[in-house]
């Protein structure tokens, strides 16, 4: 990898990332457009630590408050006492379903999942289910019907969101596209169901980075340049990925989800095109 394809993939991961249009597909879409091998699954999954700190650093209050919570309700005795520490402990709840599901099919996410098909297919699909929601939560709106914020939050949003963001180990799915339609889903307004989402994937980003680092350590030391190149694209993905989540926040305050909705249907049918017509190899 040169340096200008490191920089290339940590401006792709930054700003994909945290958008519901899929890092994973992107980090496939873009090298294998630009003619440049496939970067891999543990190459995603590394520089996603980068934007893994862009979310500490943007929620550093709310994770605070969390842990400290956690702790001192343990200490005390009463570890669900406080909404504070049931948040805590329902997020590592739903981060159940994506390592056990991540751990089971590890070969075929880092292999056959990443072929082109399925990552067009995850695009369109997921698209069609994000319109869904949106219809579901346009007609609530109509009626009046009120939606959930953070501190409504309950067990079975959580659990269920966390299946849902198991989806994502699909490429071309989206971490956050997926956890923002289960959150439609339920009844959670659109930037409650961001917010939560970015906290979800905490736990799940965090050990599957530290997994790959610890696997592929041999590779990535094998010379400085290696080493420069994963550092300056894990950096470059952390910086644009904080903008990214500041920008998706308060866009969904504001607006919906069609604008990634009919990006990730032209992206989709695009990359079909193209292979369809030979210009990429699935």
């Amino acid at each position: 990898m040169t340096l200008i394809e490191a920089i290339t993939l940590g401006i792709v991961q930054g700003l994909t990332e945290f958008l519901p249009i899929s890092s994973s597909a992107h980090l496939r879409i873009v090298p294998a457009l630009a003619g440049w091998s496939d970067p891999g699954a543990a190459f995603s999954a590394i520089v996603q630590i980068g934007t893994l700190v862009a979310v500490l650093i943007y929620f550093r209050r709310d994770i605070f408050s969390i842990a400290g919570a956690v702790i001192k309700d343990i200490l005390r005795g009463k570890p669900l006492e406080s909404r504070e520490a049931k948040m805590g402990w329902m997020i590592a709840a739903g981060t159940i379903p994506i390592v056990l599901l991540g751990l089971l099919f590890k070969t075929e996410i880092e292999t056959s999942l990443r072929s082109l098909y399925w990552i067009s297919g995850a695009l369109i699909g997921l698209a069609l289910v994000l319109s869904l929601a949106e219809a579901k939560i346009r007609k609530r709106l109509e009626s009046d019907l009120p939606l959930k914020s953070m501190d409504r939050i309950g067990w079975k949003e959580a659990l269920l969101i966390g299946l849902a963001q198991s989806i994502a180990l699909i490429p071309g799915s989206s971490r956050s596209g997926v956890t923002i339609t289960g959150g439609l889903l339920l009844n959670l307004d659109r930037a409650t169901a961001a917010r939560f989402s970015f906290l979800l994937s905490l736990p799940s980003v965090f050990a599957a980075g530290v997994y790959q680092l610890y696997k592929t350590r041999d590779i990535i030391t094998a010379s400085p340049e290696n080493l420069s190149n994963i550092l300056i694209a894990t950096v470059v993905a952390g910086l644009v990925g904080y903008a990214s989540i500041a920008f998706l926040l308060n866009y969904l305050k504001n607006h919906t989800t069609t604008i990634f909705i009919l990006y990730r249907l032209a992206a989709g049918i695009g990359v079909l095109m193209l292979v369809a017509s030979g210009h990429l190899l699935p």
